[in-house]
């Protein structure tokens, strides 16, 4: 029995790790809570590395998508279908910028900062967002911290 009990120490370990993760909602949305409409809310999230987002189809006609050139480099690009609810986990540091298809160049825009590695924050910057999506990411960044 004692021969066992280390294999199952590090079994409990190994399986209690999840618990430290957090699950963030980011609901999409045809309106948000300051009135503007085609909304992600929160627009910006900071979490740590593990952590993961649902992002919620509250309105349909929405969806999330990640955008070419801002996404730390070696990380998965993201895509959900329209009006679905998707949960993503963020394991690799850095910042994501995402859109909804749709309403890209509307502003339905968002960022999720993934722990306080910020070395993508140039070349997620230099990407040319189309109408207001550009004027709502420059908010989106004066957020990002580290």
């Amino acid at each position: 029995m004692f021969k066992r009990l280390p294999a199952a120490i590090i079994m409990l370990i190994a399986s209690a790790s999840p618990v430290w993760a957090t699950e963030h909602i980011v609901e999409m949305l045809n309106r948000g809570l300051n009135g503007q409409p085609l909304q992600y809310e929160p627009a910006f999230l900071k979490i740590e590395p593990g952590d993961s987002v649902t992002f919620k189809s509250v309105n349909p006609g929405h969806n999330v998508v990640s955008i070419n050139g801002m996404i730390p480099d070696g990380a998965e690009p993201f895509r959900s279908r329209l009006s679905q609810d998707v949960t993503i986990t963020f394991d690799q540091p850095g910042l994501y910028g995402y859109k909804c298809q749709p309403h890209y160049a509307m502003g339905m825009v968002g960022l999720i900062q993934v722990g306080d590695d910020i070395s993508n924050l140039d070349a997620a910057q230099s990407v040319r967002a189309p109408g207001r999506a550009g004027a709502l990411f420059e908010e989106l960044f004066s957020q990002v911290s580290n």
